[in-house]
């Protein structure tokens, strides 16, 4: 299983989004919720954000690797909750 980190920001609508999709999708498969999940807001948390390549988020890293960055849908939050399973 490998680690997802996800950097937001608070008042972000498509991070609020992209938290609703995850919550609905750990609903519906509850092996997601064993995901090992870090969750950076990089306002309050800007050095460390400072040392990841991105401009938007959200921003999805699977084991250091940039999966997705900006507005997502359902289906590509599964796509990474799935890829992290593997």
């Amino acid at each position: 299983m490998k680690k997802i980190q996800i950097f937001y920001q608070e008042q972000c609508p498509f991070c609020k989004r992209a938290f609703k999709f995850i919550d609905e999708l750990k609903s519906e498969n509850r092996e997601y919720t064993k995901i090992p999940t870090e969750l950076i807001e990089e306002t309050q948390q800007a050095e460390y954000a400072d040392k990841f390549d991105y401009y938007y988020v959200p921003t999805f890293y699977l084991d250091g690797v940039k999966m997705h960055e900006g507005g997502i849908y359902k289906d590509e939050v599964k796509k990474i909750l799935d890829s992290a399973l593997e």
